[in-house]
């Protein structure tokens, strides 16, 4: 084949290039825009033009699309689109696209106030709890921002997709978490123990592996996280570290050593207190159904970072995350690197 019938060829196989930009705020909800040309929403990004990089067509965009100056270092996903994914009609000539995400990073007040609309296309934003994408964007859009949210999370670095969907999915597509809404629990965190008198409505707990990650529970059904740990019973007569021990055996089948108090959440709704432990794990067994709710929880390794990023906690998260720190050091287990989430599994016999 002479190299021009080669060019003719690639020529007609060609696919668009497109760029877009992950951005969230300090409570993980995703920023979306409302477009003059859409009837759903979409992330910030758009074409890449003729000798265009994808990461400076997604820098240009930001710009443009939000006035805001961003450089972006970071690709969160590379995702092929098929052609008879998009309702295009023929007179587009769409033979597919290749579209990149990039990571926008979490903003805070002070950037989101600097954002700076168009005259026209972009009518407003919106950050949006993950599990309303679905309802916000075409289902293709939805599919591709999560799977990049899940990367983001996850932290092994881009993924790559086809049609939204990632090839190899990580531990956190596979539960297809934040699928569903987090629960919403901005509660007060105290360093202190409940004050007297206070009925302590729940007991949760910060388990640590020798590698400074913690247990997370993931629901089979909906994927929503939580930590292990659960409401005081008359059996435990009253002792905390035992109902503790006792919602940790039945719904991850784990043991934990000497716990550290962390301290109490206050919930204004409500007159109870929610008691908080950090311990290092001594035992792992078999998965097995929750006696309470007939589930077998998901149960993976993640950093306390990344667990808070599967939470809707708002600014007290912050307080309790140093806490489970100040926990950590004084149980002698090292910070946790920054890894992939992983199921955990009990140690072969």
């Amino acid at each position: 084949m002479s190299d021009e019938e080669y060019g003719v060829l690639r020529a007609g196989a060609a696919l668009w290039v497109g760029a877009s930009v992950l951005i969230t705020d300090v409570r993980g909800r995703v920023l979306v825009q409302h477009v003059d040309y859409r009837d759903t929403c979409l992330l910030p990004g758009g074409a890449v033009d003729k000798g265009e990089s994808p990461s400076h067509a997604a820098s240009r965009e930001m710009k443009e699309e939000l006035g805001v100056a961003l450089t972006v270092e970071r690709g969160l996903a590379v995702d092929w689109v098929s052609a008879d994914s998009f309702d295009a009609p023929p007179v587009m000539r769409f033979n597919g696209e290749i579209l990149h995400v990039y990571d926008g990073g979490t903003w805070g007040a002070e950037r989101i106030s600097a954002i700076r609309l168009p005259a026209h296309e972009v009518e407003s934003v919106e950050f949006a709890e993950p599990s309303r994408l679905h309802d916000l964007m075409s289902p293709r859009d939805a599919r591709r921002t999560l799977s990049a949210l899940r990367a983001r999370i996850d932290g092994s670095g881009p993924v790559f997709l086809e049609n939204g969907l990632p090839l190899s999915p990580t531990a956190l597509d596979r539960a297809a978490v934040l699928r569903t809404a987090r629960p919403r629990h901005h509660f007060p965190f105290h360093t202190g123990p409940a004050p007297q008198g206070l009925r302590v409505c729940q007991a949760w707990g910060w388990l640590l592996a020798p590698d400074g990650r913690v247990l997370v529970l993931l629901d089979p059904d909906t994927g929503a996280a939580c930590l292990p740990g659960g409401t005081p019973e008359p059996r435990d007569g009253g002792d905390f570290v035992a109902t503790l021990r006792r919602e940790v055996h039945e719904e991850a089948s784990c043991s934990f050593g000497e716990p550290v108090f962390l301290g109490h959440l206050s919930d204004p709704d409500e007159p109870c207190a929610r008691v908080r432990y950090a311990a290092a794990l001594t035992d792992i067994g078999p998965a097995g159904a929750d006696p309470a709710t007939g589930r077998t929880w998901t149960r993976v390794l993640a950093t306390p970072e990344q667990a808070v990023e599967l939470f809707d906690w708002g600014p007290p998260a912050g307080a309790q995350l140093a806490a489970v720190h100040r926990a950590r050091e004084l149980l002698g287990i090292p910070r946790a690197a920054r890894r992939p989430v992983t199921a955990l599994a009990a140690p072969a016999a």
